[in-house]
């Protein structure tokens, strides 16, 4: 079951185009190799979540999270994919486009080709950056509720993976173990191998933690709930002033579409630009907005339950958006983009 997709980044790349074309030339360069590298891993984590739907989008022994973000003691844990088993083992999933393959040292480096210099390239470990997310997940299963057996609190197992494409290469080494590198599309055949590896005592702890698929669909939803996602100031990154970043014609003044209060009537939200009804909802780096599909205007969006002093905000579960206000307690299905 899929609990979660990928949140849509049209408006990084967007804000990065923008950039570009308004950046002096020592900056220009950096800034497209920046959209190369956005582009590129975004399609890393598509190919890779398409496979990963196809096999488990039906099944209800395993949830999915695409695109996790969480936050918890001042450290970020950025999740491709989150694989939950009714076994409670959590996969961690890491994904990276490699163009020619990669290249594992015996002492567990990784090297990417580059193929303008025609050599490899040192570059960070993404076994080890998994690792570091599953020390952040750690300490967020220690703030959900989880379920208990004979009064004790249940604990996931988290494991790891890197993904790469099934077209690339990867040249491994005789000694260090580089198994948790796996192409995307033997992912599932890499788990049910580990699986069989298991020992007597690994397989009755995995019994013990076995729980309903309610129950690990109840777990997923926690986690999706605490999803932060990303904020990027390019500008900034590339010391770009804000008068140089801004296209030169005239700003349309940034009027909002404000959602009425909570009423049995509430009206169709419009695009601001053209007034058409044919919207889905985006997130970019302000927040929630309109993105319309007659005119590819963007509308931001306000939400207000209509008294003084509370502030509701936008919650996505999936498809569907909710406009919520902790004051009053309240919850409602607010807009749902087509699939």
């Amino acid at each position: 079951m899929i609990l979660k997709p990928a949140d849509i980044k049209d408006e990084q790349i967007a804000e990065l185009e923008r950039l570009s074309s308004v950046a002096p030339a020592d900056r220009k360069a950096k800034i497209e190799q920046e959209l190369r590298a956005v582009r590129s891993g975004l399609k890393a984590e598509k190919d890779a979540a398409y496979l990963i739907d196809f096999d488990l989008q039906k099944s209800k022994n395993t949830m999915v999270i695409h695109d996790l973000r969480v936050e918890i003691g001042g450290r970020v844990a950025q999740i491709d994919h989150l694989l939950i088993r009714r076994d409670l083992t959590v996969y961690v999933l890491e994904t990276k486009n490699f163009h020619a393959g990669v290249k594992i040292t015996e002492d567990g480096e990784f090297l990417r080709w580059n193929d303008y210099k025609k050599t490899f390239e040192g570059m960070a470990s993404p076994l080890a950056q998994n690792e570091r997310h599953i020390a952040v997940l750690k300490e967020v299963f220690k703030q959900i509720e989880m379920p208990t057996r004979l009064g004790l609190r249940l604990s996931p197992a988290l494991e790891s993976f890197v993904l790469i494409a099934p077209t690339a290469r990867i040249d491994r080494p005789k000694k260090f173990d580089a198994s948790r590198v796996v192409k995307a599309d033997m992912l599932l055949k890499a788990i049910r191998k580990e699986i069989d590896k298991e020992g007597l005592l690994d397989t009755v702890a995995s019994m013990t933690r076995f729980v309903s698929p309610e129950t690990i669909e109840n777990i997923g939803k926690q986690l999706v709930a605490l999803h932060v996602p990303a904020t990027f100031d390019f500008a900034a990154k590339f010391g770009i002033a804000e008068v140089e970043a801004q296209p030169k014609q005239a700003r349309e003044p940034a009027v909002a579409y404000v959602a009425p209060p909570l009423t049995s009537a509430n009206e169709q939200p419009k695009c601001r630009s053209c007034g058409s009804d044919k919207l889905s909802v985006q997130y970019g780096k302000y927040g929630y907005y309109f993105k319309c599909a007659a005119c590819d205007g963007n509308t931001p969006i306000k939400v207000d339950c209509g008294k003084q002093g509370h502030k509701e905000r936008i919650r996505k579960d999936g498809l569907k958006f909710f406009r919520e206000c902790a004051q009053c307690g309240t919850s409602s299905l607010y807009f749902t983009n087509m699939s």
